[in-house]
């Protein structure tokens, strides 16, 4: 029997900053779906979100608390905060090299809805990238990817370990303590900025053992996304680029959010998806974002990624303007924690970033606040797991497995429908008819002959579109037409 000391559910930058604070003595084992890279960290373009002092932790708070519809839990947003004036420092010092002026100054930047410039940022807008290279290089422990968990093994409120498809084959995985750091739930809506490995497997999981989540009715949509592409994951146009100076115009060059919000391009991300939504709706006129006001050399400097991939489909940047719409883009509720990733009730299991609800986001992340969110809350459930008491215990045998019957033949199908179902009943603008008719959709789905897989996908489905419907009265992401 193989175990562990610890087992890591996904590699992006919760997974991997845990792993680094974890001791090279510890027998420790990293799994990712994919390829290591195949992760949001790695599409991450905007850049972290940093207190720049102890005089800036207050204001950081209110940032995050306003946009979150204060709706967030104060005491967690407070850690997230003064906690990052150690993590910033540290992967700094590990040598993570944040962009800098020619003096060696960090350069900050401001998004919207922070009150002050205190976003950090590396490659120009490739930040997630280079912090999960970063930490790729650090990691001292064994990394195993192709690595897919359909189940956790659970007894009398502990977790053993997980069962799991390693290369196609399925292989029990056990370890003393479990850490779920397997990101959001992205590839349940037709129109994503996640990665492709991002579908809410374990969170799935959690529905069936009685585990809780919270707040999945706030799913945050990025407003400014290029979704004339063939692939679920569409290519996401930052946040920075309206921090800069970029606008949202129509047809005719008109600068419509004003109508929705005196902030216009930088009101919080749910008013100005929801402005862009609905004034296409109800104009049938297209919206775009328009870069013309930046002189060329900065912005390819700037903008380096974003220069490269439009300029690869034929944009010539910042010249041309690039159409736009909304697109599903981050789960701010997620599987139930405290500020140390510990799930109630459950021994030996610990949930960190964008899977876990620490009530860091409220009804609405705050821009940049995830990368940071992944490591302070990394570094706490790791304090917390070596600071504990190992007690020896017995493993139980695990009987039942599903591994042969992880996909069916109709899946590919259902999981299409399932898309488009919560993209237009679950998205952007809902009703009560509309989540109705979603919610039947899917119990419909379920009592078919499914995979696994599917079965898992369409349990946090039914999670979300039952949040949806308790809570009657819009807030922050979650809106309400009827």
């Amino acid at each position: 029997m193989k175990k562990y000391d610890v087992l890591i559910i996904g590699a992006g930058i919760a997974g991997l900053y845990a792993a680094m604070q974890l001791p090279k003595s510890k027998k420790v084992l990293v799994v990712c779906k994919d390829i290591p890279w195949e992760c949001n960290t790695f599409y991450a373009q905007g850049g972290m979100s940093t207190a720049l002092n102890e005089a800036d932790i207050s204001v950081h708070v209110e940032d995050t608390m306003a946009a979150g519809a204060y709706h967030n839990d104060k005491e967690a947003v407070e850690i997230l905060s003064r906690t990052s004036l150690v993590t910033t420092p540290d992967i700094i010092s590990q040598g993570m090299e944040f962009d800098t002026d020619e003096e060696g100054n960090i350069l900050y930047t401001k998004e919207a809805a922070h009150s002050t410039e205190r976003i950090v940022h590396a490659g120009g807008d490739a930040t997630g990238r280079y912090m999960h290279y970063f930490m790729m290089v650090q990691n001292k422990h064994q990394l195993q990817k192709n690595t897919l968990v359909y189940d956790l093994l659970i007894e009398d409120g502990r977790c053993y370990g997980v069962k799991a498809s390693v290369n196609y084959r399925p292989t029990t995985i056990y370890a003393d303590d479990v850490i779920i750091a397997s990101g959001g739930i992205g590839s349940l809506y037709a129109y994503n900025t996640n990665s492709r490995t991002i579908s809410a497997d374990i969170h799935g999981i959690c529905v069936e053992k009685g585990i809780e989540l919270s707040d999945m009715e706030f799913m945050q949509f990025h407003p400014t996304v290029f979704v004339d592409t063939p692939y679920a994951r569409k290519l996401l146009l930052t946040e920075a680029l309206r921090g800069e100076g970029a606008h949202v115009v129509d047809d005719d060059g008109n600068r419509f959010l004003f109508e929705y919000d005196n902030r216009g391009e930088l009101a919080s991300r749910d008013i100005v998806a929801r402005g862009i939504f609905d004034y296409k709706r109800k104009t049938g006129k297209n919206a775009y974002l328009d870069f013309s006001m930046f002189e060329e050399k900065w912005f390819e400097h700037r903008f380096p990624n974003i220069t490269r991939t439009f300029g690869a489909l034929g944009y010539y940047f910042p010249k041309d303007k690039v159409s736009i719409s909304p697109a599903f883009h981050y789960a701010n509720g997620g599987i139930k924690c405290d500020t140390y990733g510990c799930i109630e009730g459950m021994e030996g299991l610990y949930v960190i970033g964008e899977a876990a609800r620490t009530g860091v986001h409220g009804a609405n992340r705050l821009a940049s606040n995830s990368l940071l969110e992944g490591m302070v809350f990394a570094k706490r459930a790791v304090d917390h797991l070596l600071g504990k008491e190992q007690i020896v215990l017995k493993t139980p045998e695990f009987e039942k497995d599903y591994a042969n019957i992880l996909h069916k033949d109709n899946d590919k199908t259902y999981k299409h429908k399932l898309r488009q179902v919560m993209w237009d009943d679950i998205g952007i603008i809902r009703t009560t008819q509309g989540l109705h008719e979603a919610k039947n959709l899917i119990y419909d789905m379920k009592n078919r002959e499914i995979g696994r897989l599917l079965e898992l996908r369409l349990n946090t489905a039914s999670a979300i579109v039952d949040a949806a419907l308790a809570r009657k009265e819009s807030l922050g992401s979650h809106y309400m037409e009827s």
